[in-house]
């Protein structure tokens, strides 16, 4: 039997601007751009991600295919996004493996945006949020279960009952 070679640490820094603008109403946070989101220079860029699939759904729209219709998507739904971490060391895109993390800083988009609400796709975003961002923001964030390809767990019908939320 062959061992599986460990996978070496990789020091990732982030590298998308949030989207947002002063309408922006909801925030979604995510942990940290997967290897396949920096190869397509975008937030969930993984083709089995559901998370633009899902937020075409809630909000009546096309699936949104490049970048600029994601951008679109979200600013015309009021819909801010960015993620918990800004760097940190990591294997792969295992958020579970996420160690020596250093968070984006929000405080300006919930100074300048009517933010109502904080989301956080999965249970990592929120676990990091909680320790690295509620501190320093004084504000709550609610857990949605992940759009990862890896929570197989819960159908596409189950989260968008979930995530319909943004749409409140």
């Amino acid at each position: 039997m062959t061992k599986r070679p460990i996978e070496e640490w990789e020091h990732v820094a982030h590298g998308f601007a949030p989207v947002w603008d002063a309408h922006s109403r909801v925030l979604v946070l995510g942990t940290l751009p997967s290897v396949k989101s920096r190869e397509a220079h975008f937030y969930y860029g993984h083709p089995r991600n559901r998370f633009w699939r899902l937020l075409a759904l809630l909000f009546d729209a096309p699936e949104p295919r490049s970048i600029e219709e994601k951008k679109a998507l979200l600013l015309d739904n009021g819909v801010a996004l960015w993620d918990v971490v800004r760097e940190c060391d990591i294997r792969r895109s295992a958020d579970g493996t996420i160690r020596n993390a250093v968070p984006n800083d929000i405080r300006p988009i919930l100074a300048d945006a009517e933010i109502r609400a904080v989301y956080v796709n999965g249970a990592k975003a929120k676990e990091l949020y909680d320790r690295l961002l509620q501190p320093l923001t004084g504000r709550e964030a609610i857990r949605l279960p992940s759009t990862s390809p890896a929570n197989a767990a819960l159908s596409f019908d189950g989260l968008a009952e979930a995530w319909r939320v943004l749409t409140e």
